[in-house]
């Protein structure tokens, strides 16, 4: 499988699913800007949406979307339990938390990366991310991670935005129990190599 990345974006996500899975897998660079792969490539031609997260599957379809990458990455490798057992409460409940992330978290960071945006939107997307992690850290209270006592692709997800926090000027400082689980995340070593592979710790 090979993963094209942009080192800190979103693809941190599956990056570190995929290091924690076990599997094997190989990433390559894209530049957003110019479309181009590390290789030269044309990266519109390998995924016409123009962004990060793609996953190339061995048997050359590709897989896009990161909630839906991460979900593939964790049926890969049901022994390290990223992921519920398909059909089971729990597996909607991953699914509820990744639909979150998305919406709520990752999309309301979009007008910060955005040269376009004015500082209006930044303010309401500003205000919208304080109340979500508001939320998020009650949920965090009483256990270490998203869905209880085991890491599963939620939180590598959710680690990813949180790792945008300090680039929008947001103080995790204030929630106790998220500034906690970022140092839980980050110290796990398939994060740390994650880290280092993207040059980003």
């Amino acid at each position: 499988m090979k993963l094209y990345i942009k080192p800190g974006a979103c693809s941190l996500s599956p990056h570190i699913a995929l290091e924690e899975s076990g599997l094997d897998y190989e990433t390559e660079t894209v530049d957003l800007k110019t479309k181009r792969t590390k290789g030269g490539e044309d990266f519109n031609h390998i995924n016409p949406k123009g962004y990060v997260p793609a996953l190339l599957l061995d048997s050359g379809e590709l897989l896009t979307e990161g909630p839906a990458i991460l979900q593939y990455v964790a049926d890969q490798a049901p022994a390290k339990k990223l992921a519920p057992a398909n059909g089971t409460i729990e597996r909607y409940r991953l699914q509820a938390w990744l639909n979150f992330i998305a919406t709520e978290l990752h999309k309301s960071c979009t007008p910060f990366f955005n040269p376009a945006s004015g500082d209006e939107w930044k303010k309401i997307a500003g205000a919208n991310l304080e109340r979500r992690l508001g939320y998020v850290d009650e949920q965090l209270a009483d256990k270490p991670y998203l869905l209880g006592e085991a890491f599963s692709v939620a939180d590598g997800y959710l680690f990813t935005v949180l790792s945008w926090m300090p680039f929008i000027k947001i103080d995790l400082s204030k929630w106790a129990n998220l500034t906690a689980f970022v140092e839980r995340v980050s110290a796990r070593p398939a994060v740390q190599a994650v880290l280092k592979t993207e040059r980003l710790g």
